[in-house]
């Protein structure tokens, strides 16, 4: 599991990669904690379409990124997830939190 993080013009694209589980979800959260702290950006892009597998660490990954996002009055914006993992997200409520695309 791999995130890669770029910004531009305060929008922060977090590229996602491989399966997001127990084991990997804690080093993933620290990364994009410090890169949204440290740029404080008003739109962060959490892209999916490299993912495999997500189980609910994948929700509380995107769920914590929305209340440190919200609390500066930035968004969330989930982009290229699988049919499978989409479905997850919005059975966990994550469309009323994040927008997909």
């Amino acid at each position: 599991m791999s995130v890669r993080i770029e910004s531009t013009d305060g929008i922060m694209r977090a590229k996602l990669s491989g399966e997001i589980d127990h084991h990997l979800a804690g080093g993933m959260r620290t990364a994009l904690d410090e890169a949204i702290l440290r740029e404080k950006p008003r739109a962060l892009l959490l892209d999916f379409s490299d993912v495999s597998f997500m189980d609910s660490s994948g929700i509380g990954l995107v769920m914590g990124r929305y209340r440190l996002m919200n609390e500066s009055g930035g968004e969330v914006e989930v982009v290229g997830a699988s049919p499978q993992i989409r479905k997850v997200m919005h059975l966990a409520g994550l469309d009323k939190l994040a927008r997909f695309s």
